[in-house]
């Protein structure tokens, strides 16, 4: 069918990617822990006011982004609008429509081919961003989502889409923009902007960033909507996977600076009455009031519920088909037009321009229906106090192709910026026509999914509710004039519409009816709202995901969801887990850490010690001592599947190389080679087996028990801060104790955040690869782990809400038998291992 679609489609055409995730696991040196252990309360709470300015900083500054892009848009838009409706006007008269036409393309080829160059800069600007968002909230690193020429891009590529006549929002792509603000404005630092730097060392870390992240995002929701609340519950709905009361507050203050600072700006600038806080937000749906010579209208009644339900339904069926069509041309996309050059991104953004220009002109002129003005129209006139401010209902009438007295309103639909044709759906009565309002629905439609997905930054929120909102009038319309219910109010019913639509596209529930009971101020609004949005979500669910979540998919992000299926905890931690580990020692050479670090991609690495009687540890000066337990082989967790794959990589190393490379009984004096030998180990010539002993070599005399002993787990190191210890060269000799090693700082470890150098660009070649590195001191002693025996569901809860990157499998005597990541978690993972599970059953 056109709405069902499988998973293995998916899989078969599109392969997932490998994405990076975020460094949310704490590590001893926190900067909490560091900071807050050498601070008295007062410089505790100074350090905690800190981030209650920046988040309000973060809020004013996306309030400001905000600013910039309305204003911009405005004065494009009414350029483009006078210059077309002047010519229009005086070519109807003369028949030279045609150059008409061609002056309306030229303003909008003009502004897209800008907003696509823009994109050719920075290509993470394209679409919404909001996908992107939701990725790294969830915890995954995006290149580049965050950067400060993304928001340049972003927020004036946007401008230039809608000032250029495409279907196309500017509210979805202010919430990546205040999500940038909030990534970026803490650092004080950018590296765009690599000459500015401030000493801040303060909040550099991935998980202080995704929490001002969250902020900015929620920031970005409230200054488009006016919805401060709304926003709020869309970073805790679609965006972080870890959340706390501090944090709620906080983004709620940022949400509230944004949308105030917005207000207050738009209202001086506009109305020169400055603080008087008029125009809540980028967007607002305006107050809804029946006339008052309508003595049986009503807002709403019981009986409209049950329409109300039935246009949820229709709404989510709607909703779906939008996903699935844009889904296939997402595929198509990906499969022929992102793998030529990058020109032929910009010409299919131009073609969208020309089809949509050709087509708003040609039906406003064919298709519109010339009716006649009547004061009956100012019913919805008198309800608009708050769109006074913004553009008047009658004002934004348009009488294109129509004789004196009468007005276009297929014209006053296409030829108005979108919010003044959403405010014409919801408070002009009787305007529009049937027919108009079905062919304006279906041009909208068609064109709004094939036009999300190109190469310009593009919002989905305003094409959506512009297209629900006339769907909504078209069911209030049949209901008037076929079934006779006079009560029916026609802005409700365009309002729930919307409602609807948005809701069977993009799947938001308890964050979209606050959004929308805020921008309307109509509370009781608030019960149709949510019954219409539930419904639309469970038809739509019923044959595909939300449009976001069917873009992430395919690019090929492990997103993890809420929760996983009930089905899903007949697997354990022991199902899902990786054995085949790579792991370093407390005290390991240089030479193997540059060989773990140069041959493989992970991004943390269990410290441990192997259970061996004559094992020796060095830590400050004195042994330590491990849990050198001895066990049967029966009360050992069977590792068969990692001890095959270790003995075959154990083969492919001569013995005598390793001998060479990390014997240390070799000799007392310094190899005569030792920078050649660096070199070699640098070019891959030699790959020493990573889990060595400074003073022990692997024995092929030594049996599978001896090969691969049980391993005591002691903590976690990020393969940044071996990167960065390796830089510094924080190392000490075999001849001295661990103590002479030097000591790094929190500060320090976190200088290079958050791009930290590359193993592969790094020059060792004044290091003695046979000195020893202690990483004690930095790894995380007791991060989070689970039992082999933990249920799925009780894993995924664990790493979900708590923000994990990786999740050590130990056993019941402290040995690590595995490790579980976010690429374990996801829906695909899981199937696949539920299906190994039933065949082996």
């Amino acid at each position: 069918t056109i709405l069902g679609e499988t998973h293995e489609e998916e899989d078969e055409i599109l392969p997932r990617k490998d994405y990076e995730s975020l460094d949310y696991d704490r590590c001893i040196n926190d900067p909490y822990l560091e900071i807050l252990e050498s601070m008295d309360n007062k410089k505790a709470q100074r350090y905690e006011a800190v981030k209650w300015v920046l988040v309000f900083a973060i809020g004013v500054c996306t309030g400001l982004v905000g600013l910039f892009v309305d204003f911009f848009v405005r004065l494009f838009t009414q350029l483009k609008f006078q210059v077309v409706q002047s010519s229009v006007e005086e070519c109807t008269e003369k028949g030279c429509l045609a150059l008409s036409l061609l002056e309306l393309l030229g303003f909008n080829l003009t502004f897209v081919f800008l907003a696509s160059l823009l994109v050719l800069i920075q290509p993470v600007a394209a679409g919404s961003g909001i996908p992107e968002i939701k990725c790294y909230l969830n915890g995954v690193k995006v290149p580049g989502v965050v950067r400060l020429r993304t928001v340049v891009c972003k927020a004036t590529g946007v401008l230039f889409s809608v000032a250029g006549g495409l279907f196309v929002g500017k509210e979805g792509p202010m919430i990546h923009s205040g999500a940038v603000v909030g990534a970026g404005l803490p650092q004080f630092q950018s590296i765009s902007l690599r000459k500015i730097q401030f000493n801040f060392p303060y909040f550099r870390s991935d998980r202080d960033k995704r929490d001002f992240v969250s902020a900015g995002a929620a920031a970005g929701v409230a200054a488009a909507f006016g919805a401060p609340i709304g926003g709020t519950l869309f970073s805790l709905e679609e965006g972080s996977s870890f959340w706390n009361q501090g944090l709620t507050w906080k983004v709620l203050f940022c949400s509230m600076a944004a949308t105030f600072t917005l207000n207050f700006f738009r209202s001086g600038i506009q109305f020169g009455s400055w603080g008087s806080f008029q125009l809540p937000g980028l967007l607002n749906f305006g107050e809804f009031k029946c006339s008052e010579s309508d003595k049986k209208c009503h807002l709403w009644t019981a009986v409209d519920l049950g329409f109300f339900i039935l246009m949820g339904i229709v709404g989510g069926l709607l909703g779906a088909t939008f996903n699935c069509l844009n889904k296939r041309l997402a595929k198509y996309r990906m499969r022929n037009v992102h793998p030529k050059p990058k020109l032929v991104r910009v010409l299919e953004s131009l073609l969208v321009s020309l089809t949509t220009t050709v087509m708003v002109f040609v039906a406003s002129m064919v298709l519109g229906e010339c009716r006649q003005m009547s004061s009956s129209r100012h019913s919805g006139n008198d309800t608009l106090s708050l769109q006074d401010i913004s553009e008047d209902v009658n004002s934004s009438i348009k009488t294109f192709f129509c004789p004196n007295e009468t007005y276009n309103d297929m014209a006053t639909l296409f030829f108005n910026p979108q919010e003044s044709a959403i405010l014409q759906l919801f408070h002009q009565d009787g305007t529009f026509s049937p027919v108009t309002l079905s062919l304006f629905f279906l041009l909208y439609f068609l064109l709004s999914c094939w036009t999300y997905g190109i190469s310009v930054p593009s919002g989905l929120f305003v094409p959506s509710l512009l297209c629900g909102a006339a769907f909504g009038r078209l069911v209030a319309n049949l209901l008037k004039s076929y079934i006779g219910l006079d009560h029916i109010y026609s802005g409700t019913f365009a309002l729930v519409g919307a409602a609807a639509f948005l809701g069977g596209v993009v799947r938001m529930t308890i964050s979209l009816t606050v959004i929308l009971i805020e921008s309307t101020n109509e509370i009781t609004y608030g019960l149709p709202i949510m019954i219409t949005l539930m419904v639309a979500k469970w038809t739509g669910d019923f044959f595909n995901k939300g449009i976001y979540d069917i873009h992430v998919n395919l690019r090929g992000v492990p997103l993890l969801e809420w929760e996983t299926e009930v089905e899903m905890d007949k697997l354990r931690a022991s199902d899902i887990m990786e054995p085949n580990l790579t792991y370093v020692y407390p005290h390991t050479r240089i030479q193997s850490l540059v060989s773990i670090l140069r041959t493989t991609v992970h991004h943390a690495f269990p410290v441990v010690t192997e259970n061996r009687g004559n094992e020796r540890e060095f830590m400050k000066g004195n042994q330590l001592i491990s849990n050198n337990i001895k066990f049967k082989k029966s009360s050992i967790l069977t590792r068969a599947g990692e001890q095959r794959k270790r003995s075959q990589s154990m083969k492919s190393y001569p013995s005598s190389e390793l001998r060479n490379m990390c014997d240390e009984h070799i000799a007392t004096e310094e190899p005569p080679e030792k920078e050649d030998l660096l070199q070699q180990m640098l070019e891959r010539r030699y790959t020493p087996y990573p889990s060595l002993y400074p003073d022990q070599s692997p024995s092929e005399e030594w049996t599978m028990e001896e090969r691969f002993r049980p391993l005591t787990f002691h903590g976690l190191i990020l393969r940044s801060q071996l990167v960065t210890l390796l830089d510094r060269g924080v190392c000490y000799s075999e001849s001295q104790s661990s103590a002479s090693q030097p000591r790094l700082s929190h500060a320090e470890m976190s200088e290079d955040y958050p791009r930290y150098p590359d193993i592969h660009d790094l020059d060792l070649t004044l290091l003695n690869p046979r000195m020893i590195v202690d990483v004690t001191p930095y790894m995380n002693p007791s991060p989070f782990t689970v039992s082999p025996n933990t249920h799925v569901s009780q894993v995924f809860n664990l790493f979900r809400t708590m923000g994990l990157r990786h999740l050590p499998v130990v056993n019941a005597v402290g040995e690590v038998v595995g490790i579980i990541t976010r690429h374990n978690l996801t829906h695909e993972f899981l199937q696949a291992r539920l299906r190994q599970h039933y065949q082996t059953i």
